[in-house]
């Protein structure tokens, strides 16, 4: 790698590298690749659970680390397995829920686990979670009685950014609370847990500074990451908010945006690509 090259990036997945048909283009596997053949640390940095990843994994040929529920899970995309979480507390679940419920009674509440999750009869599945093996629902006790990596709250018509708004003010000195999904949905994690802490941490593991990485994001959840990291990009189709923080933007998720910043980072892997194709690579 030449000085300049990162030596970390970080791409959050839905609306960033994953286009709206819900696939990862060749293009964009293609652009991953690369990182990981320069000598550089692939990580993904996302809200979805583990319980999501097996898609995202196969897809990318099981590249790479992924930092999963906004911070709170460390799972090897190699081995599909948990490396390290940080859990909200049973007690800290139970009076944010109730502080939430008081303050907005519209809201049904679920609680992701590093495997698995479970839900109140009300929430409003999606079609991952309807699906996913381990959810179940359970009634309000139980929702509140074990740690989890990520808490959930669903409101049905709701302004998404108005709703965070409301609920960092009402619970914020519990958990970080963001959202990403551009609907009525709250993400819940222990207090202080970002993908930018979990980025941090890894990051130090490694010896790796902000200055050295490149990452790259669509949603409110993405912000303390791209703020942290040394080179920012927001797709063209990210939030606001995102766009406003970043120190670049680059093309849209549906149009391999990221793909084409990586191509131009890591100029070198193509010529390696095309020797190894050839059986011209060096000795």
């Amino acid at each position: 790698m030449s000085p300049s090259t990162p030596r970390l990036v970080a791409t959050d997945l839905d609306g960033t590298i994953v286009r709206s048909d819900g696939t990862i283009s060749p293009r964009t596997v293609a652009a991953l690749a690369r990182v990981e053949r320069a000598g550089a640390l692939l990580v993904m940095v996302t809200g979805r659970p583990p319980r999501w990843m097996r898609p995202v994994a196969e897809a990318v040929d099981h590249r790479g680390v992924a930092i999963c529920a906004n911070g709170a899970v460390v799972y090897d995309l190699h081995t599909e397995t948990v490396l390290r979480t940080r859990l909200i507390e049973p007690e800290v679940i139970a009076e944010t829920v109730a502080r939430l419920r008081a303050a907005i009674p519209e809201l049904r509440f679920a609680v992701e686990y590093p495997h698995g999750f479970v839900f109140e009869a009300s929430y409003h599945l999606g079609s991952w979670d309807a699906e996913a093996l381990g959810g179940r629902p359970v009634d309000g006790e139980t929702l509140v009685s074990r740690g989890g990596t990520k808490l959930l709250a669903f409101h049905p018509d709701a302004d998404p950014d108005s709703l965070a708004a409301k609920a960092r003010d009402t619970v914020g000195d519990l958990v970080t609370v963001t959202h990403s999904s551009g609907r009525g949905l709250l993400e819940m994690s222990a207090h202080g847990v970002t993908k930018a802490s979990a980025l941090a941490e890894l990051c130090a593991e490694h010896g790796i500074r902000p200055a050295d990485v490149v990452a790259f994001g669509d949603m409110p959840n993405d912000l303390p990451m791209l703020t942290w990291a040394g080179v920012s990009y927001g797709v063209a189709n990210a939030h606001p908010v995102v766009l406003e923080a970043v120190t670049h933007t680059t093309a849209r998720n549906d149009d391999d945006g990221v793909a084409q910043v990586l191509e131009r980072l890591f100029p070198d892997a193509e010529s390696t690509e095309s020797a190894e194709s050839t059986g011209q690579g060096s000795a």
